[in-house]
């Protein structure tokens, strides 16, 4: 297991580093396999199930290897081609591409808050971004780590769905389900209520205060000020549609407010 860990981190090519999405599926199923979010709404509903299962299920070694590949590449700040990823890794299983990619693709952007766009559809030429156009990497400190704007992203969405605001007990409580407790260090994620309790915080995407009167004292967690600047209504909704493999049409309270929000800020 640590030594698994220690090649995720060391963000080593994929074919020397096999084993990172089953590090991160044993750590996942250790805890249970629950859905890690209680709310009603069905978009946070089928939101959190893709999340989840794509932490508990064991990924194929072509896949492994090629989010390996993908994270070696935004760590770099590398384009790739679909030339590149089929000559390294499927040059006898071309047909299977379609479906390798497109799995890799999920855990990049679910997981690591990680967009995989294609840029030249001509030359299949991809450029990997952060999720939401974040303007941060997700890489803390030195930049070594593993990306960690999925969690990111899972917070703000969940926030948002639940009216702007969200009880740090309702955070805690979604998180354990994703094998995420305080105090403990988690290898993609690091020791995680200092990441979302003041990491984030001081980089302006999250908002942790207290429960006006109350007593004993909640806190809650709202969207900061970078976050409201950098990410509308209509970028949240897309990203939920496209976690949840379901067209606008399904949630249509949702996108009917997020598009008179975006007509009110015009």
């Amino acid at each position: 297991m640590s030594e698994l860990r220690k090649a995720a981190e060391d963000l080593q090519d994929p074919r020397d580093s096999r084993g990172l999405m089953d590090v991160q599926q044993m750590e996942a199923e250790r805890e249970g396999g629950a859905s890690p979010w209680s709310s009603s709404s069905s978009v946070s509903s089928s939101y959190s199930a893709c999340a989840v299962s794509l932490l508990h299920d064991a990924a194929p070694s072509m896949v492994t290897d090629l989010v390996g590949f993908l994270l070696l590449k935004y760590h770099r700040k590398q384009p790739t081609t679909r030339a590149e990823m089929l000559s390294i890794f499927l040059r006898e299983y071309q047909d299977h591409f379609p479906a390798v990619f497109s799995q890799a693709s999920e855990y990049m952007q679910l997981v690591f808050g990680v967009d995989v766009k294609e840029v030249d559809p001509g030359g299949h030429w991809y450029v990997l971004v952060p999720t939401l156009g974040l303007t941060c990497d997700g890489m803390l400190g030195d930049g070594q780590s593993m990306p960690k704007n999925g969690l990111l992203v899972m917070l703000l969405c969940m926030i948002h769905l639940e009216g702007e605001r969200l009880p740090e007990e309702e955070v805690w409580g979604a998180l354990s389900k994703l094998g995420l407790h305080a105090g403990r260090e988690h290898f993609i994620y690091g020791e995680p209520r200092e990441l979302i309790t003041k990491v984030w915080v001081q980089e302006g995407y999250l908002e942790y205060r207290q429960v006006a009167n109350s007593d004993p004292a909640r806190f809650e967690f709202l969207w900061g000020p970078r976050a409201h600047a950098e990410i509308s209504n209509l970028q949240v909704l897309e990203h939920l549609h496209r976690a949840s493999r379901r067209g606008p049409s399904s949630f249509p309270s949702l996108s009917d407010e997020a598009a008179s929000d975006e007509e009110e800020e015009a």
